[in-house]
């Protein structure tokens, strides 16, 4: 697995300018309201998401990215099975992609995802899921 943090921004290159000297690298994907971010040490997909406006808590949401559909099934039967809730989305068009996810919800509300991409897209449309990206 590798962790996915993704972030809302206000000023997505101030944001890119910053992250990219925390992480000594550039990120792998940039749009007009994104950036993706790919770390392999530590293992982390990481994401800026353009806001207008953003006030305390600056978390989007978190998650994980696994290696295949299989992953993201397994790893919802098993939280479903200790009595999580897990929202299901599966073939969304989300964060310019095409993904396999689920969510599921913290005491205080964060969002969580397990998510596979299938494939790189040029649409950015988000689910009904007000998290998406």
């Amino acid at each position: 697995m590798k962790m996915h943090v993704g972030i809302n921004v206000t000023d997505l290159e101030k944001s890119m300018e910053f992250y990219s000297k925390i992480f000594n690298t550039d990120p792998v994907k940039v749009k007009a309201d994104y950036a993706k971010y790919l770390l392999e040490d530590p293992g982390l997909n990481f994401t800026l998401n353009l806001k207008g406006k953003v006030s305390g808590n600056q978390v989007g949401h978190f998650g994980f990215q696994v290696e295949n559909a299989e992953e993201v099934i397994k790893h919802k039967d098993r939280l479903e099975k200790l009595g999580f809730f897990a929202r299901e989305e599966m073939d969304v068009y989300c964060c310019y992609a095409t993904q396999d996810k689920f969510w599921v919800t913290d005491p205080d509300g964060n969002e969580w995802e397990f998510f596979y991409t299938k494939r790189d897209t040029e649409v950015h449309e988000p689910t009904k899921s007000a998290s998406c990206c």
